[in-house]
């Protein structure tokens, strides 16, 4: 028997009514944060959610809003028919929630395209109010936003949490599922539920690789075939130096400039390596505790981010 295809719900009252009507029956609800273009490494998020959960939603947005101004919104992969083949041959996937625009940045159109919260032919193409005033609210965790990623990209966690917490708010979840290559993402979003007091269980899901150690992402598929074997000098590296931490080097700089040399060696353009405390995120000396080692290095035109976990004896 064909697994069932999920519920497709645009409209964010919409998905209101189906989680609380879920509720009223007793159900948990779990959501699974997404930009689409699915993968492996979402696939096991959904898994994940589902043995937490009796029902569990997909969101589907690719969020404007942690884009910077120098990074192309249009070049981000999407699939959507493919994405949603993907779910039904999963199965277990309720609804998948496919808003158009959660956030309204006020910015005026001059090309004649319809506008956010606007309607065209009777049909809204917005989850955004149509009273004319753009949004400016925004969600920030001040502290862990700031390093890693944070540096080369100010604005990219205030966009992560703003929507995150509208889709908390709009899904209204019991469990979220986040993906830990997404590291720092993963501990905002943690930090943001804690300190909001959001009534959700925020679990992290292990990175995913490929057979050749790549982690997964999306944006892989821009990678050309000589530009991913380069790009395997990161899992590389970070694998011989989580080796050698283990067995009793734990001096962060000397960890950290193998890897640089490896990504650099293989033509990389290195965004920032650290060695980090794995809760607060927190640059490290010497490995004597729980540490998460993070990178961020370019192949091509294409930025690629990857972690690996340190648990010292």
């Amino acid at each position: 028997m064909a697994n069932k295809e999920p519920l497709i719900i645009t409209s964010k009252d919409e998905m209101k009514q189906w989680s609380r009507s879920a509720r009223s029956n007793g159900k948990t609800i779990g959501l699974v944060p997404t930009m689409g273009y699915l993968h492996d490494g979402h696939l096991t998020l959904i898994q994940e959610s589902q043995k937490h959960t009796q029902h569990t939603v997909v969101s589907i947005y690719v969020n404007p809003g942690q884009f910077s101004p120098n990074e192309d919104l249009s070049t981000y992969p999407s699939d959507f028919v493919g994405d949603i083949q993907k779910l039904k041959d999963i199965g277990g996937v309720d609804v998948v929630f496919h808003p158009q625009n959660l956030y309204d940045y006020g910015k005026k159109k001059n090309d004649g395209s319809v506008k956010n919260g606007e309607q065209e032919d009777g049909k809204t193409v917005s989850c955004v109010d149509n009273s004319g005033m753009g949004h400016e609210t925004w969600v920030r965790v001040e502290k862990l936003e700031k390093g890693l990623c944070g540096k080369s990209r100010p604005v990219f966690f205030r966009g992560v949490a703003t929507i995150v917490a509208k889709l908390f708010n709009i899904v209204e979840p019991d469990v979220a599922v986040f993906g830990k290559k997404d590291y720092q993402q993963w501990r905002i979003i943690q930090r943001m539920v804690r300190d909001l007091d959001f009534g959700i269980k925020v679990i992290g899901a292990d990175l995913i690789r490929d057979k050749d150690g790549l982690a997964k992402s999306s944006r892989n598929v821009h990678l050309s075939a000589h530009e991913r074997e380069r790009a395997l000098s990161i899992s590389k590296s970070l694998f011989n130096a989580k080796f050698a931490a283990e067995h009793g080097h734990v001096d962060c700089r000397e960890l950290i400039d193998s890897v640089i040399k490896a990504i650099k060696k293989a033509d990389g353009k290195v965004d920032y390596v650290e060695i980090v405390d794995q809760e607060s995120l927190e640059a490290l000396k010497e490995i004597r505790s729980p540490a998460v080692f993070c990178v961020a290095a370019t192949f091509g035109n294409v930025r690629l981010i990857d972690n690996m976990e340190i648990n010292v004896r």
